[in-house]
């Protein structure tokens, strides 16, 4: 039975795809502001955001929120944490991937999450201990017990361009034991993969709690491992947590082989230092 909170959210999520898939013919005219070196907004985003809030504030009105356009509104043991638009750089170019995250966190820990990929129809909601859906389904983080054959899904965050060249490192590594190494542009729908078994590990630093939150619970509920680059616990998901996040997502096997993938390449000492 899918609990009460993540029905509002799924309707949410629906009507801000709704706008999402209304402007796809109007890319050329939307107004596009630039947030930061390669860092980029539209007019869509922050309209689907307004859509979103407004829906989930009719429900719950006391929670905060904590949304990428709108930064935080309120605070609360519970909060909103929203990304209108994860992929702007894909949807901005008419890269057909991209998708609506919506989590509700507690005291900074994601309780429920709802991934909803518009183009697709394809709609993945978790709820703490009740197990992660796709469509439906029940889905499970695939079943590989190490890192050959993987697929492994990675981001190069315009705020982590300083390490990149460890980071490469780290992938030119993976790539011995590993089928292959991608970069789809969306952090949500990485970790939506993860959980439904697409790909079969996820790891990107430089990344928001908007961007992770709902995908960690569902990698979780699926039965995967989620972790820093050095194998601890992410920090809180809500406006105390920090700044950017590094993420491991995975089987527990594999999380933890890639994990140490990083460690023993020197990506994951990368963030001892000051840049």
């Amino acid at each position: 039975m899918q609990k009460p909170a993540v029905t509002v959210m799924v309707k949410a999520a629906r009507l801000a795809g709704n706008v999402l898939l209304r402007n796809i013919n109007k890319l050329e005219a939307l107004n596009v502001v630039q947030k930061g070196r390669m860092d980029y907004a539209s007019e869509v985003d922050a309209d689907a955001e307004k859509v979103i809030v407004k829906e989930l504030k009719r429900a719950y009105p006391e929670y905060g929120v904590i949304g990428e356009e709108g930064g935080t509104q309120g605070a609360n043991r519970y909060m909103w944490v929203i990304d209108p638009l994860d992929g702007t750089s894909n949807y901005l170019r008419g890269f057909p991937h991209y998708c609506v995250s919506i989590a509700l966190v507690e005291n900074g820990e994601p309780t429920d999450a709802v991934i909803f990929d518009p183009l697709r129809n394809e709609l993945f909601t978790a709820s703490r201990g009740a197990g992660a859906v796709f469509n439906d389904r029940r889905i499970r983080v695939s079943d590989r017990k190490d890192l050959e054959g993987t697929m492994i899904h990675t981001g190069f965050a315009p705020r982590e361009r300083a390490r990149a060249s460890a980071q490469l490192k780290a992938v030119d590594t993976l790539l011995v034991q590993a089928e292959d190494v991608r970069r789809t542009g969306s952090a949500a729908l990485d970790l939506a993969y993860v959980a439904c078994g697409r790909a079969d590990a996820y790891f990107e630093a430089g990344v928001k709690s908007w961007d992770i939150a709902a995908g960690i619970l569902l990698v979780r509920e699926a039965g995967g491992k989620v972790c820093d680059y050095k194998g601890a616990t992410l920090g809180r998901m809500d406006n105390r947590g920090p700044e950017n996040h590094q993420v491991v997502a995975g089987n527990l096997k594999v999380a933890e082989s890639l994990q140490k993938v990083l460690v023993n390449t020197g990506y994951a000492a990368e963030f001892d230092a000051k840049f």
